[in-house]
């Protein structure tokens, strides 16, 4: 009888101990899952870094979009050359804080179809506007006519947000980088509009707008802190189960 007794506060750190050690597995795992998505942000961004500073490339046409990796190929500077179709305008919605450009603030990044001289066609984010430039007829300078040479950079589509707000059905005022669903707005062919979109560099446009060449180069990269704090629960845990099997264990004696 004494020597069950003297065991049984043992037992009892058997289950809390088997609890604490598969919990201590999966925030380890955790931490590693987080240590190699900090490995893959860091290539990301030194890879996008030395993209940006390589010479233009054709802009892919529709032989190439079935088999375009377009995470991969996201930032490449391309150049194309066609005609804006400018009565097909999509605006995008922007906060520009930190603008490259005079003009910031509030407004709308201009996405127009250029018709390509292949006759294929691929939005261009021609620059920002404010909120009251959002209408072409406010700034007519700058709807180019005629043939036009455009170096940017291609840029991938984005999904919108849960709590992002949607597009109006009847309006080109958007709030994600959506080019398929621009064309299906404005009534283009589906099968000619590329699956990417063209952010257009800081050359001037007529009468200043749009202002070009404000993409926004950044990545988030929170991995870093996301492993010290997976590991330090970890670490945690193993001390909260030291400090329960000691007073466990002084029950004991």
């Amino acid at each position: 009888m004494p020597e069950t007794s003297r065991r049984s506060p043992l037992r009892k750190l058997i289950v809390p101990a088997i609890a604490t050690a598969v919990v201590f597995a999966l925030l380890c795992s955790l931490g590693m899952w987080q240590v190699r998505r900090l490995h893959w942000k860091e290539a990301l961004i030194a890879q996008v870094d030395s993209r940006l500073k390589e010479a233009p490339v054709p802009a892919p046409g529709p032989d190439r979009w079935q088999s375009l990796d377009l995470t991969e190929a996201d930032y490449t500077p391309v150049t194309v050359s066609g005609e804006f179709l400018h009565d097909a305008e999509a605006h995008l919605y922007n906060s520009l804080m930190e603008p490259r450009g005079p003009v910031g603030g509030v407004g709308w990044f201009v996405f127009t179809p250029l018709r390509t001289d292949e006759g294929w066609i691929v939005y261009v984010n021609r620059g920002f506007v404010p909120v009251e430039k959002e209408q072409a007829s406010t700034r007519p300078a700058g709807q180019v006519p005629g043939r036009v040479t455009v170096t940017g950079l291609l840029r991938r589509p984005e999904t919108p947000g849960r709590f992002q707000a949607s597009a109006k059905e009847t309006s080109q005022q958007w709030f994600a980088r959506q080019p398929d669903k621009f064309a299906g707005r404005a009534g283009l062919p589906a099968d000619k509009v590329a699956p990417y979109t063209i952010d257009a560099d800081a050359t001037p446009n007529p009468g200043g707008l749009p202002q070009g060449g404000e993409t926004t180069v950044t990545f988030s990269n929170n991995h870093l802190q996301y492993v010290v704090t997976w590991f330090g629960l970890a670490l945690a845990l193993v001390g909260v189960f030291i400090a329960y099997a000691r007073g466990v264990l002084k029950r004991r004696d």
